[in-house]
C-alpha cells in the first residue's frame, strides 16, 4: 500500500511533455517529431501516465487522438510547471514576445481592454497586437495565422481551429430598471407576449432558438428593433426601448449599475471560447494571457467557469 501511495506522488516530466505534445498535434507521429522521440516512446509515456492516474487521457476519433476532459484539466494545471521550466532553461531576462489577439466588439470593448491593461502591467516583456472584428473573422484570422488567440462566443468546428472553453452563461433578459418585468425573479417565454422586444439579427445561432421558444409558448412580442451585437441590444434596452434576450457575459460586469438583468427561464445557454490554432504549438504569451483571464475574471450571478 505504501508503494502505491508513493507511485501516485511520483511525477515524470517526460510523460507530461508527451501529453502536451500530443494535445497540440493530435497524432503520435507529429508529437514524436516535435519531441525528437519515437512514436512508441510517446505512446508508452501516455500509457504509463494513464495507468498512474487511473483515467483515459485520449480517445481515437477519425484517425486523430482527441483529449478527454481529464487530459484538458491536467494540461491546464501543467502550465505553471512548464513556465517555470522555461524560466530555468531560458535567459535571465524575459525575451520580448508578441501576443496577436482578436475578439468581437462585445468582448473587446471595456472587458478585454481592462484585462489587457492588467496583463501588461505584470508582463511588460509582452507586446499585444489587438484587433476588434467579427466572430467569423476570428476564425479566419486564426486559420490564416494572422492571430495567436481569439476570444469569441461561437462553437467553431472548422478544421485547423481548436476552441478551448472559457465561460458558460445562461440567457438573461436585459431591460431598463423601471421596466415592468425588472423586479421579477425570472422571465419565461410566455411573459414576453405583447412586450416590446429587441432582437438580435438572424445570423446569431440563438435567434432561431428564441423564435422557436416563443412560438411554442404562443408568445407574440412586439419586435421594435433588430441589432447585430449584444452590446447594442443591451444599450437599447437600458434606454427603455424594450427587452433584449442576451448573453450576460461580459456585459453584466459594466452594465449592472444601470441595467436590470433577469434570468430567462429557457434552455438557451452560451459558451465563450478561446480560439487557437490546431496546427501550431501554443505560444507562451497565449498560455499566459489565457491563464490571466481565467484567474482575473470577476464572478457574476449568470456565468461560470467552463
Amino acid at each position: 500500500m505504501a508503494q502505491t501511495r508513493h507511485s501516485k506522488r511520483w511525477h515524470s516530466i517526460s510523460e507530461y511533455e508527451a501529453l502536451r505534445a500530443l494535445m497540440q498535434s493530435g497524432t503520435t507521429t507529429a508529437a514524436s517529431a516535435q519531441l525528437g522521440l519515437s512514436q512508441s516512446a510517446v505512446s508508452r509515456s501516455i500509457s504509463t501516465l494513464e495507468a498512474r492516474l487511473g483515467c483515459t487521457l485520449f480517445e481515437r476519433d477519425s484517425g486523430r487522438l482527441r483529449p478527454t476532459q481529464e487530459a484538458v484539466r491536467l494540461n491546464r494545471r501543467l502550465d505553471s510547471l512548464f513556465d517555470a521550466l522555461d524560466l530555468i532553461d531560458g535567459p535571465a531576462e524575459p525575451v520580448q514576445e508578441t501576443l496577436r489577439l482578436i475578439a468581437p466588439p462585445t468582448f473587446a470593448h471595456r472587458f478585454l481592454v481592462g484585462q489587457i491593461n492588467t496583463f501588461l502591467r505584470t508582463n511588460p516583456h509582452i507586446y499585444v497586437s489587438f484587433e476588434v472584428n467579427t466572430s467569423e473573422e476570428v476564425v479566419r484570422g486564426i486559420l490564416d495565422d494572422r492571430f495567436d488567440l481569439g476570444v469569441f462566443g461561437v462553437d467553431s468546428t472548422r478544421a485547423g481551429v481548436k476552441t478551448v472553453p472559457y465561460r458558460v452563461a445562461q440567457a438573461v433578459c436585459a431591460m431598463s430598471r423601471d421596466h415592468p418585468l425588472a423586479n421579477r425573479a425570472e422571465v419565461r417565454p410566455e411573459d414576453l407576449h405583447g412586450v416590446d422586444l429587441i432582437q438580435l439579427s438572424k445570423r446569431h445561432a440563438r435567434r432561431n432558438q428564441l423564435d422557436r421558444l416563443l412560438a411554442q409558448a404562443r408568445a407574440k412580442p412586439h419586435v421594435v428593433a433588430e441589432v447585430s451585437t449584444s452590446f447594442a441590444a443591451s444599450d437599447l434596452a437600458r434606454e427603455g426601448l424594450g427587452v433584449a434576450i442576451i448573453n450576460p457575459f461580459p456585459l453584466y460586469h459594466y452594465r449592472a449599475d444601470d441595467t436590470a438583468f433577469v434570468p430567462f427561464t429557457s434552455p438557451i445557454s452560451y459558451r465563450v471560447n478561446f480560439a487557437i490554432s490546431d496546427h501550431h504549438a501554443i505560444p507562451r504569451s497565449v498560455r499566459s494571457f489565457m491563464r490571466h483571464l481565467r484567474l482575473n475574471t470577476p464572478t457574476d450571478p449568470f456565468s461560470r467557469k467552463a
